[in-house]
């Protein structure tokens, strides 16, 4: 749902001075700037003019770092207290130049923004509401003040907008591809549900984001996992994880989408366990390449449970019901199997674990965040050997492909020689000579194949069996 916050301070006060800068602009005479927004398909011109950046309020609702505000879930409820505080002002001044996977480490990419703005200047005007709220610019305003700039050119929006609309232009403006700094994955992802939310259907979302309703489906599928794990992680009762917990995983979490969708159909609970492995691997870092091995192979030979220590192993023993009522509906619907149960349970710990590892709030005890570390340490000693004893046995049976696979290709071309030579025939344009040097380079080939292929089998089959007789009956054995 839109989050509608109260005016700020001095919101009066500010809308007069507001309107005062606009009506001197108009009676300047010339030329005057303006910003064009987007209003439920209606083209709106503002009037753009200049305002003391002190006066300015960074936007409590943007979507650039919607995501991060969990990083520090107590600043975050003091910012939902009071939004245009001090205190929560410089909560967001710290989240807009901080990186979006990891809030404590300063952005590079926002010190690119201020040497833009130091060396060109202000190019773009900034977007403000008639209380002086950013509601496009927010990053350019904090760059500013650390340059020690005074003031900030910003169109105004009309009064009569909504905090539905405001949020619809913030969008609007930020997908452009023009911008300098694109919204981090997840942040995304909450706008995309926000706008489903205002009752917008799937394919106008996707046109707004500029990508297929297919992705969309994606990207709705991906955030409501995100949210479930983070539910997840807070069961039992103390910390959670937090939504800029999964940024930088956007890649892995397409994969797994895209995998388990193909795999759902088929068998359902081999595609549940498999989304359990391979959240699990993207929670514990490892990297896309590692997890793809985390596959059908991987599940049906058992690589993981062959390594799992005794403690991790038996997280999911208790007994399973064999079906669950539906409350309400008096319907009775097939259990999970003790193997998703058992799948669920291991993730459940190592995602409590991460939570507790990954707090940045005063109250979990050392002792307890020791033991947290201690159960990923392991949970990631073990999955890294199962991937790499997969790994290994997968480029063994590569390796056992290979000839089989090249002397398809080559029946396959053969096939494709028939078809050629009869055309050739036919419009009598075939180099016979070429050809009969290509047929002695295929007999040569033929007697190395029975050579090798006649070595070391005892009992070969019947097309080895065919191969040698072939050329000994050719004298070329």
């Amino acid at each position: 749902m839109v989050r509608v916050f109260p005016p700020p301070p001095r919101a009066e006060q500010f809308s007069e001075l507001i309107k005062k800068r606009v009506e001197e602009a108009k009676a300047a005479g010339g030329t005057r700037e303006t910003v064009t927004v987007d209003r439920n398909g209606q083209q709106i011109h503002v009037d753009v003019i200049d305002l003391p950046l002190s006066d300015l309020y960074l936007n409590p609702g943007t979507h650039r770092i919607r995501a991060q505000r969990s990083h520090k879930p107590d600043q975050d409820q003091n910012l939902d207290k009071d939004p245009y505080g001090e205190a929560g002002q410089d909560y967001l001044r710290s989240l807009l130049q901080a990186m979006p996977s990891d809030p404590d480490l300063r952005d590079p990419a926002f010190d690119k923004l201020k040497e833009d703005l130091r060396e060109f200047g202000q190019n773009e005007p900034g977007l403000v509401t008639h209380h002086g709220v950013l509601v496009n610019g927010n990053t350019r305003a904090v760059a500013l003040r650390e340059l020690g700039k005074q003031s900030m050119r910003v169109g105004v929006l009309p009064p009569s907008f909504t905090q539905a609309d405001i949020d619809a232009v913030e969008l609007a403006l930020q997908l452009r591809q023009d911008q300098r700094r694109d919204y981090s994955y997840v942040n995304r992802l909450i706008a995309m549900e926000e706008q489903a939310a205002l009752g917008r259907t799937p394919e106008q979302i996707a046109k707004e984001f500029r990508i297929r309703p297919a992705t969309y489906h994606q990207e709705r599928w991906i955030l409501s996992v995100i949210k479930e794990l983070n539910d997840r992680s807070a069961s039992g009762g103390g910390v959670a994880l937090r939504l800029v917990d999964w940024e930088g995983a956007q890649e892995r979490l397409k994969e797994l989408q895209r995998l388990y969708v193909k795999l759902e159909n088929l068998d359902r609970d081999q595609a549940e366990i498999l989304k359990e492995r391979r959240l699990a691997a993207i929670l514990l870092n490892f990297s896309k390449t590692d997890v793809r091995h985390i596959d059908e192979v991987f599940l049906e030979e058992g690589y993981l449970e062959e390594v799992l220590p005794a403690e991790l192993a038996d997280s999911g023993t208790a007994a399973q019901p064999e079906s669950v009522s539906i409350p309400g509906l008096d319907l009775d619907v097939p259990a999970a199997s003790s193997a998703v149960s058992a799948a669920r349970a291991l993730n459940d710990r190592i995602l409590r674990a991460a939570a507790t590892v990954r707090n940045t709030t005063a109250g979990v005890p050392d002792s307890e965040k020791a033991s947290a570390q201690a159960l990923l340490d392991q949970a990631t000693e073990a999955f890294d050997k199962a991937i790499d004893k997969h790994g290994r046995d997968a480029r063994v049976r590569k390796r056992k492909q290979l000839a089989p696979a090249r002397l398809a290709d080559a029946c396959a071309n053969i096939d494709q020689c028939v078809i050629e030579l009869v055309q050739a025939r036919t419009s009598n344009s075939l180099d016979e000579e070429a050809f009969d040097e290509a047929v002695l380079k295929l007999q040569g080939s033929l007697r190395k194949l029975a050579q090798q292929a006649g070595r070391g089998i005892p009992n070969p089959g019947d097309g080895v069996s065919w191969l040698l007789a072939a050329v000994t009956a050719e004298g070329t054995t």
